[in-house]
């Protein structure tokens, strides 16, 4: 499969004809060259197991100067599934995300999952992200409901994501669990009436946008238990800069209401 390439971060080539799909998973990644083939591996064999010739893998790469996106496009020779977004510019996973669900949107999907590229999120939940989805619009792998769980993470890692759920809960006054979470499966109505060019957020607070949007508009959001288990390799993008714009972030979206949300 031929790999993609934009100059501008969320603008996506039309020339181009990929396969449409029920179901995309989009799969952001920088500097993931130890994980980024394991990765791909695991999500294309538990998805042939799910649904079979239903599903797209998109890796979205801004550029990893690793060889990341390099390794996805001699994949994406062999595997039918695969297609390879290249970024030029790295400026956020909000950005990347917003990349991905367009290109996704735009040959055809129903059902978005995001996840990232690290085995953080266990391929083998994608069954039960699925079929939560049948009926709901917005399916969240939640690691603080009853059942879920975080492995191999330190004392102030745990602190900054159950503080951060737990303050955007509270602020926003929803009662989701897991707000910063990224492991999701979204419908395409969810994404439409949100309208991707109107969020903001370039950190991990898009995970809590995204979802608070959906809930505003009136949509069916739904939490199953997953086993979070932090990255073996590579390092983490978490930083204070992204638990700082969380806090900033997060009252502005409460006193902006949104308007423009129309459930379909």
């Amino acid at each position: 499969m031929r790999a993609l390439t934009t100059t501008q971060p969320t603008q996506i080539p039309t020339t181009l004809t990929v396969m449409s799909a029920r179901i995309w998973l989009v799969i952001p990644t920088y500097n993931e060259s130890d994980n980024v083939e394991p990765i791909i591996r695991a999500v294309a064999s538990e998805m042939a197991k799910i649904a079979p010739g239903e599903h797209r893998i998109l890796i979205v790469d801004d550029g990893s100067p690793d060889g990341t996106g390099e390794i996805a496009d001699r994949l994406a020779q062999e595997l039918d599934v695969l297609e390879v977004l290249h970024r030029t510019t790295k400026d956020g996973l909000g950005r990347a995300y917003i990349a991905g669900f367009t290109r996704a949107l735009d040959n055809g999907a129903e059902l978005i999952i995001e996840m990232d590229a690290d085995f953080s999120h266990d391929p083998r939940h994608l069954g039960d992200l699925l079929a939560a989805a049948e009926d709901a619009d917005l399916v969240l792998g939640s690691r603080y409901v009853p059942g879920g769980a975080v492995r191999n993470w330190g004392a102030m890692r745990k602190l900054i994501s159950r503080g951060g759920s737990a303050y955007a809960r509270r602020v926003l006054g929803i009662k989701v669990r897991d707000l910063t979470g990224g492991f999701k499966c979204i419908r395409r109505s969810v994404l439409e009436a949100i309208d991707l060019t109107t969020l903001r957020a370039d950190g991990y607070v898009f995970q809590i946008e995204v979802t608070y949007l959906a809930v505003r508009g009136g949509f069916q959001v739904a939490e199953i238990p997953i086993v979070f288990t932090d990255r073996a390799v590579g390092h983490s993008k978490m930083s204070w800069k992204i638990a700082l714009e969380a806090m900033t972030l997060v009252p502005t979206l409460r006193r902006e209401r949104p308007r423009h949300l129309t459930p379909s």
